[in-house]
């Protein structure tokens, strides 16, 4: 999802965002301190999202908790395995991996009232689709058919609604894809998929400013800036039933403000510790650390979309530039081993399902001799400066962009590299989205769910949802598509990774770190952990 854009800029991912824009106490009707005394409600550190919280628009980690803990979709993915198991679904069936009858449970409701049926599923796709609804996440429906008609390369859309998308009755949809796509329903509890009520379309600005879903939880106050208010929601039938009486999500601009609100007893709950902290949360904490490995990849990203930086002999500046940063020392020392080198755009995670130990080969090795050939022949950098763009409301973040560009700056000369800090993640990633980067700039992704087609397809296919830097290679793109389309799981693979083989010859994006998931938690909260995505299991965490 979501990278920095669940992702979930991980984003996605979807990349990592976690990053935060204002500090301030919870903005809803809890008012407890961490102490106790607020009824059981958990406080939670968080974000301001990027943008509204319509399920096919968020594809960045903020807004991708709060859909998490407010939707539940046709699939979710088990908190220790990742693996998806069916929820709103009763089944999901096919006979030729192209052709899905999906049928749904009886009794199940939206918070409000209003009954989960065919249509909250079949409108929410479609409005998801609609290329005048400007959602971000429309290209996850890119393999149904009739998605050209509604979201054309050029023009205005000749449909409003997909052809291969049928209501059959109130709890039976068929979906037909433009191709066999064997592994279509693991995707299926991917936020882009939730469900809407009717209320999404006939009141949307009401929606949009008090969302309404079906999941654990429901919002019972938002103030950006401050921070969500969420409660369990009654209607909930699903396995995930809150096993607390809420979740205040605060929002930070400064980590390092949060991880002492955490060690003081001020706040009960912090997913991804400072770098800064990572040596003293053992002991500030007493225990109550988590550091683990989770499904997401930390990047370097270049806008393709400027011709100095999309030349023929630009790839080579991008090889050199890779092979001039010192990922072992950065790790090790700068971010204090809650990273790991990367040698793939994937994830070890994924195990032998897609993750390559040696995909980067020699342009994942620290050698600034040969990386400054690369860079003289091809052409040098563009201008002979380069920033390294990134959110400035993370600490974590200037550590290691000043680390990267000190890497390069000791074989290009000083001030060859220099970290341009933007004030908040939205402001960031708004500048990303709007196509304004005209440097590197920091990308990431948490995966979505744990196939490696999530780390490839939404991020390096040409219409890929985030696709932040714009690189666009027809082999790659039809490679993806026929791994899509493999039944047979271990060819899949091969064929994913023949298209990441793709990835080393040009360098769009350079692979800098896999990332552990890490949290601490306060004295009075049990049961936390972090699920493969790294994101807390909100739903599981008890207060005394």
């Amino acid at each position: 999802m979501r990278g920095a854009t669940q992702a979930k800029w991980v984003m996605a991912a979807a990349a990592v965002a976690l990053a935060a824009t204002a500090c301030g106490s919870g903005g809803g009707s809890s008012s407890g301190s961490a102490s106790g005394g607020d009824g059981g409600v958990v406080t939670a550190f968080w974000g301001d999202p990027q943008t509204t919280l319509e399920p096919a628009n968020v594809n960045e980690v903020n807004g991708g908790k709060v859909l998490d803990m407010v939707f539940q979709g046709l699939q979710e993915y088990d908190a220790k395995t990742g693996k998806a198991r069916l929820a709103a679904a009763e089944s999901i069936t096919t006979q030729d991996a192209q052709n899905y009858t999906i049928k749904l449970k009886s009794g199940l409701k939206f918070s409000d009232g209003e009954p989960v049926n065919a249509s909250s599923f079949v409108d929410a796709w479609n409005y998801g689709a609609l290329s005048t609804n400007a959602q971000l996440n429309s290209s996850f429906f890119g393999y149904i058919d009739g998605y050209s008609a509604v979201h054309p390369d050029s023009g205005k859309p000749s449909a409003k609604t997909m052809s291969g998308l049928k209501k059959v009755d109130d709890l039976t949809f068929t979906v037909k894809l433009t191709q066999k796509f064997s592994t279509f329903p693991d995707t299926l509890g991917y936020s882009a998929y939730y469900p809407v009520p009717a209320k999404f379309f006939t009141d949307h600005a009401a929606w949009v400013k008090n969302p309404v879903g079906n999941g654990t939880y429901k919002i019972t106050s938002w103030t950006k800036g401050q921070g969500m208010s969420l409660v369990p929601n009654p209607e909930y039938q699903g396995d995930m039933k809150a096993q607390n009486k809420g979740v205040d999500l605060k929002v930070y601009t400064s980590d390092e403000t949060a991880y002492q609100d955490l060690v003081a007893g001020n706040l009960d709950v912090m997913d991804q510790l400072p770098a800064t902290q990572t040596n003293n949360a053992q002991s500030d904490l007493q225990g109550r650390y988590i550091n683990h490995p989770a499904g997401i990849v930390q990047t370097v990203s270049f806008p393709l979309y400027k011709k100095d930086w999309n030349t023929a002999q630009a790839a080579k500046v991008r090889q050199g530039l890779s092979m001039l940063i010192d990922r072992a020392s950065i790790t090790k020392t700068v971010l204090a081993g809650t990273y790991t080198p990367a040698t793939d755009w994937t994830s070890p995670v994924l195990g032998e399902a897609g993750y390559s130990k040696d995909m980067l080969g020699e342009f994942g090795s620290y050698d600034p001799v040969k990386g400054k050939q690369l860079i003289e022949q091809g052409g040098g950098i563009p201008g002979g400066k380069v920033t390294i763009s990134y959110n400035a409301d993370r600490g974590n973040h200037k550590l290691w962009v000043d680390a990267v560009c000190n890497t390069i700056n000791k074989a290009l000369g000083n001030g060859t590299c220099v970290g341009n800090p933007v004030g908040t993640f939205a402001s960031f990633r708004d500048q990303v989205t709007n196509k304004q980067m005209t440097g590197m700039f920091r990308t990431g992704w948490q995966m979505d769910y744990p196939t490696v087609q999530d780390f490839l397809e939404p991020l390096y296919t040409t219409t890929g949802s985030s696709n932040d830097g714009k690189w666009s290679n027809k082999q790659f793109d039809k490679l993806v598509g026929e791994a899509n389309a493999e039944t047979d799981s271990a060819k899949a693979v091969a064929t994913y990774q023949q298209a990441e083989k793709l990835l080393v010859q040009e360098m769009p994006v350079i692979p800098l770190w896999y990332q552990n998931a890490t949290a601490g938690y306060g004295a009075n909260i049990g049961n936390v952990q972090l699920n493969p995505f790294s994101v807390p299991v909100y739903s599981q965490i008890t207060k005394k």
